[in-house]
This record gives C-alpha cells, sequence and structure tokens, in this order.
C-alpha cells in the first residue's frame, strides 16, 4: 500500500455550455506510485515526481 505525501487538493471550476449553463467540475490530480530508495512506495504528483527527478541528476552532476 503506498501512501499520499502530497498535501495538494482537485482544483474546482465551473463547466461552461454554449447556453452559459454553468455546473461545477473537478480536475484531479495525476497521482503515481513512486518506489524510494530506500523502498518505500509513495503516491505523488507528476510535479512532484519531476522535481524529485530533476533535483537528483543536479546531485549527481555536482558529486
Amino acid at each position: 500500500m503506498a501512501v499520499n505525501i502530497t498535501s495538494r487538493k482537485p482544483n474546482t471550476a465551473n463547466k461552461r455550455s454554449h447556453a452559459l449553463n454553468a455546473t461545477k467540475k473537478q480536475q484531479k490530480l495525476n497521482l503515481q506510485v513512486v518506489k524510494l530508495e530506500d523502498g518505500t512506495k509513495v503516491r505523488m504528483s507528476t510535479r512532484e515526481k519531476r522535481t524529485l527527478n530533476k533535483s537528483s541528476r543536479l546531485d549527481k552532476t555536482v558529486a
């Protein structure tokens, strides 16, 4: 079972038709299951995953 580590919430907005009717809609997060180096599985958004990959690449080039 993966653990959620993100605190982000879904975006809410109004869906508008051509007749300008307003109905509520939700844009849910794109959560991915990621296995960390210590073997734990976590659920994080793709934006957080990209940031984590970017920082790990920078650490490897500096070291």
